[in-house]
């Protein structure tokens, strides 16, 4: 089983063909430091240059207490500590997309470390769409610029001297990218462990059939890859957390997407299955900060932020 070079796919060309250089030795193989939040089970991604210390930090994590309206830093100091310990120079802060189940600490974190933060070009329509359901004001642009960047698929930056690659993998919502730097990818949400398989399809801009189809293009890059996933929430039978993988191990075990798996068997599971789930607990603040780029809503007059619950009527 090994991925072959997809001739049809220019930007999964380069990807290969940067992999390979990183596991060549010619150039540095990134280190990895992740960072587990039990509360929302993310995990938060510290990726630097062996040789530059400069650092990328991946899907942070602000504490919030829905109850009692709380915010606190808990989990984004220990990112924090961790960069300073180890000497490192933050050059990106990047979003794999908006998140519907915690909020970003994007925003504390360039306070504290510096870098650019960035996201993908797709979250202009996940503005427009979601700006509508929570009835945001004109003060809101929907354009995208509270990000310093935004990547399309195939764009290209660095972190130190190591290239990464963006790739745009649709389907859990329109606009989430997958992070290639060196022989690591961050997949953000597209994927789950190989036993419990991918997520959710049923958000606004969701579509499963993407979402298959972005799960193969994750699973054409070279076998030896290493995954890194942005939640896990232990499949039944396991005991520990586990958010690293390999596209080698994926295409094996995958319980939804291994090789062999059939995009319309897919499609008619992930529909049945996603009818069943609840909303994310955290959902509507979530999408009210991370859309602003982690920013919280602008005071109002008596000096209090504020976020909004849209309500629904349900009659039986």
């Amino acid at each position: 089983m090994t991925s072959a070079v997809p001739a049809t796919d220019p930007v999964l060309s380069q990807a290969h063909e940067q992999v390979a250089a990183t596991l060549s030795g010619a150039v540095p193989r990134p280190v990895v430091q992740g960072f587990f939040d039990e509360p929302t089970n993310t995990a938060t991604f510290v990726v630097h240059d062996p040789q530059s210390r400069s650092a990328a930090v991946i899907d942070s994590v602000l504490d919030f207490d829905p109850a009692s309206g709380t915010l606190s830093y808990e989990a984004a100091n220990r990112v924090v500590a961790y960069v300073r310990a180890q000497g490192l120079t933050v050059e990106w802060i990047l979003e794999t997309h908006v998140h519907a189940d915690h909020l970003s600490a994007a925003p504390y974190l360039q306070e504290q470390l510096g870098g650019r933060l960035a996201i993908g070009r797709g979250i202009v329509q996940v503005q427009d769409e979601f700006g509508k359901i929570f009835n945001a004001g004109t003060e809101f642009a929907r354009a995208g610029s509270e990000f310093d960047r935004l990547f399309d698929d195939g764009d290209r930056f660095a972190v130190g001297g190591i290239e990464a690659l963006v790739l745009h993998v649709p389907g859990h919502t329109s606009a989430d990218l997958a992070y290639v730097i060196g022989d690591a990818a961050f997949v953000g949400d597209t994927l789950f462990m190989p036993d419990y398989g991918t997520a959710r399809a049923d958000f606004p801009g969701g579509d499963a059939r993407q979402l298959f189809r972005s799960t193969r293009r994750l699973l054409a890059l070279p076998d030896i890859t290493r995954l890194f996933l942005c939640h896990d929430y232990k499949a039944p039978g396991r005991d520990e957390f586990i958010y690293e993988t390999t596209v080698a191990v994926q295409r094996a075990e995958n319980v939804h997407v291994r090789d062999g798996m059939a995009e319309d068997d897919f499609v008619a599971m992930r529909t049945a299955r996603d009818r069943t789930l609840k909303a994310p607990r955290l959902i509507m603040p979530s999408i009210q900060v991370n859309m602003r780029g982690g920013r919280l809503p602008q005071p109002e007059a008596n000096g209090t932020r504020y976020l909004k619950i849209p309500l629904t009527t349900v009659r039986s």
